[in-house]
């Protein structure tokens, strides 16, 4: 079977993006969490090339998707417009997507303001405060308002402190698969750190999303958690909260927050699942 890999960059406004396409089948996007860019899904793309053809990109502001102008921020509906582009370039049908953490928040964005263009969302607690009740939504967009000022302030080691402990990841306990493609943070993995910090997180606070929306959306929304992220955070409890909102059972995957690239193996086994459903 042919798994072809492929890279291509796309003009979008205001950007160009990058983006890399392998394997066969049906296209599915992954939308990466975090600062990840399209090498962070490497391990994950690997096991899905022979059932689907995947599509993996660098978010507008990250490594090779370059801003026209450096200092400009970005908003979710531009993300998620970014994606619309993106799966218009490559296929006229309906597309699958993967979307974790700021991914699935891009993702149930694409469900409303591109109708259609979705057939299945797998949407891994999305960082979308605006699924929570008024007052939980204030307390955890302040979260993100505070780990910005850390940030600004005292630096990336102690932003990560405080952005595990929101998103309930525990470093010091993080069981992972073996033989993964080493990730270090390099001076590239900082500088996307900076911008998901500075501009990602300003974006979530100041998201749009028509929640309501969701209800009616024709895309097939699957929610999904990590097996091991506490269920007193808020990324879980906005998974828990589309369960009502779009009528679908919690799907639990292998590891935490970031099971899609600590556990690939067996991450990527229980996405098929939930996409052959």
């Amino acid at each position: 079977m042919d798994t072809a890999f492929t890279t291509n960059t796309l003009p979008v406004p205001n950007a160009t993006l990058y983006y890399e396409v392998r394997g066969a089948g049906p296209l599915l996007l992954i939308s990466q969490s975090g600062e990840g860019d399209a090498g962070r899904s490497k391990d994950l793309a690997d096991q899905l090339v022979t059932d689907y053809t995947v599509v993996t990109y660098d978010r507008r502001g990250l490594s090779r998707s370059t801003l026209d102008d450096p200092a400009q921020g970005v908003t979710l509906a531009e993300h998620a417009d970014d994606v619309h582009r993106l799966l218009a370039e490559l296929t006229s049908t309906p597309a699958l997507m993967l979307g974790c953490s700021l991914g699935a928040s891009i993702g149930l964005h694409v469900a409303v303001d591109h109708p259609g263009q979705i057939s299945t969302l797998v949407a891994h607690e999305p960082v979308t405060p605006r699924l929570l009740p008024a007052e939980q939504r204030a307390h955890h967009e302040k979260e993100l308002e505070h780990i910005q000022q850390v940030y600004r302030r005292d630096g990336l080691s102690a932003a990560f402190t405080l952005i595990a402990d929101v998103l309930g990841i525990d470093p010091a306990n993080q069981d992972t698969e073996p033989d993964l493609t080493p990730q270090p943070l390099n001076q590239q993995r900082i500088s996307n750190f900076g911008f998901f910090i500075e501009h990602d997180f300003s974006a979530v606070i100041a998201d749009t999303l028509d929640v309501a929306a969701l209800k009616n959306a024709p895309t097939r929304i699957i929610p999904v958690t990590g097996r091991t992220t506490p269920r007193t955070v808020f990324d879980h409890k906005c998974a828990a909260a589309l369960v009502d909102l779009v009528g679908a059972e919690l799907q639990e995957f292998p590891g935490g927050h970031n099971g899609n690239t600590t556990h690939p193996r067996a991450y990527a086994a229980a996405l098929c699942t939930v996409l052959t459903a």
